[in-house]
């Protein structure tokens, strides 16, 4: 009875909105799912939390137990904690493109896409936490807001003199700091700088032509291949220098996403670089479409066979534990030339 009451009460708020001008999309049929309610059971809040997100400061009074994670690098922030979402977007998705060590379980509800989650799905849940990206879901703060305390934060800073590497750690010691899981944030972060140690390490041993590089995500749009060339100030980028390799690409212009939308044709000005690439195995541009292309051909990089492939779920915009996984890569891809 409670459940249907909220979700009763959820859709006259929304309906309200729409009367008065609010923007809210159709939403899906709810589903009826079990509750997952074992999470973090016997942890007790002993004071009132307060932390600054993208939108101001928000009070916790009590450690919430029940989270939903709209957005994957806050699902992936919670499993670093030990902390189960009871909820999170685009589950398939997630399981695609990021690959870390920490899994989430089966009970775990798909609440919709990233871009349009579910809220009657979400409601059903009845968190006591949401987190997401201020610049998917502002739109929708009433909402979310309606249903549960929301965290906003935002990944890609539009201040030029904040980097998206300390925005990436200063949000999960937050996320830390409300889920009462500090100690387990700052291990985490000790063994990512430990990894980038030995990383340099291995790097250095293995001798490469250069120690310059440049990174791409590349993906099909409109049946041409469309490469995203990562600009300095993205997290990937920082990542790569943490670990002795030095970045050749700079758009010359600031990147609010950390990277530059390009063709081909963009290539041959850092064909001396050492290319690494993230790609998805049914979508790889540079072995079907490039294959008879003749700029790629000829291009340094192809051949002195220095193309390092980092594989589809080498995620470039996660957290600490996608960080991980991508030095892993660096390493194992420039270990094996």
């Amino acid at each position: 009875m409670k459940t249907w009451l909220r979700l009763a009460t959820l859709v006259l708020f929304i309906s309200l909105l729409a009367a008065c001008g609010g923007n809210t999309d159709e939403q899906e049929s709810a589903e009826n799912t079990d509750e997952n309610t074992e999470q973090m059971e016997d942890t007790e809040s002993t004071e009132a939390v307060t932390v600054r997100d993208a939108l101001g400061e928000k009070t916790f009074e009590e450690t919430p137990l029940k989270v939903v994670a709209l957005e994957w690098t806050y699902v992936e922030d919670l499993l670093a904690l030990g902390v189960q979402p009871v909820g999170a977007a685009d589950i398939e998705g997630y399981n695609s493109w990021v690959d870390i060590d920490a899994e989430l379980d089966q009970d775990v509800v798909d609440v919709g896409t990233r871009q349009e989650p579910n809220l009657e799905m979400i409601a059903e849940l009845e968190p006591d936490l949401i987190i997401t990206a201020g610049f998917r879901h502002e739109a929708i703060q009433q909402e979310l807001e309606f249903i549960a305390p929301t965290l906003f934060f935002d990944p890609y800073p539009t201040d030029e003199t904040v980097s998206q590497y300390d925005e990436m750690e200063d949000t999960f010691r937050t996320i830390a700091k409300v889920v009462q899981k500090e100690e387990e944030a700052e291990s985490v972060l000790e063994e990512l700088d430990a990894k980038y140690e030995e990383a340099q390490e291995q790097i250095a041993a293995a001798d490469l032509k250069t120690n310059e590089f440049v990174l791409t995500q590349a993906f099909s749009a409109n049946q041409a291949p469309t490469l995203r060339l990562f600009t300095p100030n993205a997290m990937a980028t920082q990542i790569f220098e943490k670990v002795g390799l030095e970045n050749v690409y700079d758009s010359r212009q600031f990147e609010m996403y950390g990277y530059s939308e390009v063709n081909v044709e963009a290539l041959p000005a850092i064909e001396d670089a050492n290319f690494f690439y993230v790609v998805q195995d049914d979508d790889n541009v540079f072995e079907n479409q490039l294959q008879s292309n003749s700029v790629w051909q000829n291009l340094n990089f192809v051949q002195n066979d220095q193309l390092y492939p980092l594989g589809g779920d080498a995620w470039l915009f996660g957290g600490p534990l996608s960080a991980m996984t991508l030095v892993d890569r660096i390493v194992e891809v420039v270990e094996e030339e």
